[in-house]
């Protein structure tokens, strides 16, 4: 009753927190699977559905939401690109099952870097609307990250000449590139950060 009188308001700071959490548990699982516990697959699909969940409660929120602090566009947008990182992880995941191929200490290292940026995201949506400053902060965190996932990259990739057969060079190479684009996708979320805080300063 009260909403036929009121304006709608949702707490989509806090949807947005909440899928970034969610997020954060899939890339912990991710970065374990890379680390050779393979068990922890289904963990990263599973948080991939439940992700997916919650971007569209999000939107479905968005769409009714009378007022937003921030612009619907880039709450959008934020939600929309740190989905695609979870769908990264889980990608590469399947990418490894359909070639079986297990993952290795270069992948590892990749993981772990995209981990510590997504916790960064995190951090940095938590405080999105109420401390700019430190989003951004956290955001270019990220962005220092994604460096130094790049940097394993090279690595990695370096060590591959040193493989005589043909099918593990060609299968490395296809998954040490999806940790790559992971990481773009990190960025892509950091990005945004920084734009939507300077369009509201």
């Amino acid at each position: 009753m009260k909403r036929w009188f009121l304006p709608y308001t949702p707490d989509l700071a806090r949807l947005l927190t909440e899928q970034a959490e969610i997020t954060v548990r899939g890339m912990t699982a991710f970065a374990a699977w890379s680390g050779g516990d393979l068990d922890k697959e289904q963990i990263v699909r599973n948080c991939e559905h439940e992700a997916d969940d919650a971007r569209r409660t999000l939107e479905t929120e968005l769409r009714a939401a009378f007022s937003t602090p921030l612009e619907p566009e880039d709450i959008f947008e934020l939600s929309e690109r740190l989905d695609q990182v979870l769908n990264d992880a889980k990608n590469a995941v399947r990418e490894a099952d359909v070639m079986q191929m297990a993952p290795d200490e270069g992948m590892e290292r990749m993981a772990a870097h995209a981990l510590a940026g997504t916790r960064q995201l995190a951090e940095s949506f938590a405080v999105l609307m109420t401390d700019p400053d430190t989003a951004i902060k956290r955001a270019q965190a990220a962005i220092h990250c994604e460096r130094e996932l790049e940097r394993a990259y090279r690595e990695a990739m370096s060590e591959v000449i040193d493989i005589t057969e043909i099918r593990e060079v060609i299968g490395r190479r296809e998954l040490y590139r999806r940790y790559a684009r992971l990481g773009d996708s990190i960025v892509r979320v950091a990005d945004r950060i920084w734009y939507a805080v300077v369009k509201t300063s």
